[in-house]
């Protein structure tokens, strides 16, 4: 069981909701109707942006994350819907 553990840490995050406290990714690209995508994207949500994971409420939800100098608090569903790059296509 713990062995199992260990391998899913290793996955890359797929999606914003994905992302761990700390954890860091590429944006790919945003999978919501056009006026919340382009609502995110007015924030800094564009994708090639940097994104990282923060703290989030005492349930879990919303979370916070670091986009271009700002902190957005984001809801689990939302955050679903933002893909990521998979780690091999994240310059460094």
């Amino acid at each position: 069981m713990k062995a199992m553990r260990r391998d899913l840490k290793k996955v890359a995050p797929e999606t914003l909701a994905d992302l761990r406290r700390g954890e860091e990714g590429t944006l790919e690209a945003l999978d919501l109707p056009a006026a919340d995508a382009r609502r995110l994207m007015e924030l800094g949500f564009l994708p090639g942006a940097r994104v990282a994971a923060g703290r989030a409420a005492p349930g879990g939800d919303p979370r916070v994350f670091r986009v271009d100098g700002s902190e957005i608090a984001l809801r689990r569903t939302t955050a679903r819907h933002i893909r990521l790059r998979h780690a091999a296509a994240v310059p460094r």
